[in-house]
């Protein structure tokens, strides 16, 4: 079940928030807790009980660090959370790929496991993980309700795509949560946003992405037409469906991190890692490069420490070898920015926005292309073979307009003009904000309804 769809919005979101106000407050992190597994259990049954698992696991190692805190005990407990977390993560995101390639490489007979991912497995493994971190570091609170450590796990409106929530950031809000009327307005006027940023924004850019990648040879205008749809859909698919996570937070009390903070608008690669995927970003920084020694070990030391960084966020993306490279393509450009280009992009900013998107653009190729062949023939079509094309006209003349609110709106321009517009409490600027939202909902739904083409990038991460 995704937010998206009109199963959750007329179904399951109304009999679930039903239930949660309906509930004394001391019960309602069980109905989150029992929700939650409804949620995930309707598109993945089967793994609901691995998600329990980690649940189980993570809330013991996590009670007996903290009982045994300050012996070799505690430390113990720390590494089994790890090693069983990343071993679940392993064995169900990397075993097959692993196989594969070590048969392809060296001519072995491996068995290749055929097992299917766990929707939201990368996010709820790192979320567990770094509670027991959090735990036996002494910066987080122990939790004793099992319930309660549960619902946390299992929170459906990040459970599947985060942001990655760290139990120290929510450990208040889990044991007592302000819930009132304007919060829950404000969580579901997020939750309309997120939704039409995914409905109508991403899902239109998707459908021209998926007609070019099928033919990237056709011409140079057509490919580049298509990357930036790609980049288009991927942000308004990933950033809409993170404002619908923090909106429905919002609705049960909860107040999320931000994820996205107009990444787009970026003048460094440096820059755009800051905004984008943001949760992500801090994990590793605090789970990864900072124990390895940050940069307070001399710049070699810490180019190393990128290097490890970078190699893992691509592996977490996804088993294949477009990911790893990927993660390699941003340390490089990453440690080049460091060592030469950093102050040089300071001085001109609009040069340095066209250079960050252009780099983004090459890099989202690898992202997107799982394929290699796939990567070198669309990266070749961006820059070789005929300059247009019937087809890239005719996307350009139909799609132009709306790629270029899009661009304009992941720059930030957008959200600052509508926080002008519903500034204050006049009266005027509550009918422009309702109406928006009632329009804006409706057309989404409407959408929903009458389409087919509603994909969820992140699905498969």
């Amino acid at each position: 079940m995704v937010f998206s769809s009109p199963l959750f919005i007329v179904l399951y979101l109304p009999l679930a928030l039903g239930l949660y106000f309906l509930m004394p407050k001391r019960l309602r992190n069980g109905v989150i807790f029992f929700v939650s597994l409804i949620f995930y259990g309707w598109g993945e049954p089967v793994y609901v009980s691995l998600m329990l698992f980690s649940t189980v696991v993570d809330f013991a190692c996590g009670y007996m660090a903290d009982k045994l805190r300050g012996t070799g005990g505690a430390k113990a407990w720390l590494l089994a959370s790890v090693i069983i977390n990343l071993s679940l993560l392993g064995f169900f995101k990397y075993s097959g790929f692993l196989a594969r390639s070590l048969n392809s490489m060296f001519g072995l007979s491996l068995y290749v496991p055929k097992v299917s991912l766990p929707i939201g497995i990368s996010f709820y493994t790192f979320q567990t993980m770094s509670y027991t971190i959090d735990v036996y570091r002494g910066e987080a609170p122990v939790q004793k309700n099992i319930i309660s450590f549960g619902a946390y796990v299992a929170l459906f409106p990040q459970l599947i795509a985060g942001p990655i929530v760290r139990y120290s950031d929510i450990a208040c809000q889990m044991e007592g949560r302000e819930e009132n009327t304007d919060i829950f307005g404000k969580g579901c006027s997020r939750f309309v946003c997120g939704l039409c940023k995914k409905v109508m924004l991403a899902n239109s850019f998707g459908a021209v992405w998926e007609f070019f990648m099928a033919r990237p040879e056709e011409s140079i205008l057509g490919s580049w037409i298509g990357i930036i749809c790609y980049a288009l859909q991927i942000y308004y698919d990933f950033s809409g469906y993170s404002d619908m996570a923090l909106g429905l937070g919002g609705m049960l009390g909860f107040s999320f991190p931000e994820n996205f903070l107009h990444p787009y608008a970026s003048r460094s690669i440096t820059e755009f890692w800051r905004r984008w995927h943001v949760s992500l970003g801090t994990w590793f920084r605090e789970y990864v490069y900072i124990p390895l020694g940050g940069n307070r070990k001399g710049i070699k030391r810490q180019i190393f420490n990128m290097l490890v960084v970078w190699l893992l966020t691509g592996i977490w993306h996804g088993a294949g070898w477009n990911f790893l490279l990927w993660g390699l393509y941003y340390f490089v450009l990453l440690t080049f920015e460091k060592l030469f280009l950093l102050k040089r992009l300071e001085k001109a900013p609009l040069l340095a926005r066209a250079y960050t998107f252009f780099a983004v653009c090459l890099g989202w190729v690898l992202f997107a292309c799982e394929d290699l062949n796939l990567v070198h023939g669309y990266l070749e079509g961006m820059f070789k073979g005929p300059l247009l094309s019937q087809s890239a006209l005719y996307y350009l003349s139909s799609m132009g307009p709306l790629m270029a609110l899009g661009l304009i709106g992941s720059g930030g321009f957008v959200n600052s003009l509508w926080k002008k517009l519903t500034a204050g409490e006049s009266k005027k600027a509550a009918f422009i904000s309702a109406a928006a939202l009632v329009l804006g909902f409706t057309a989404s739904v409407a959408c929903l309804v009458a389409g087919t083409y509603n994909p969820f990038l992140y699905f498969r991460f």
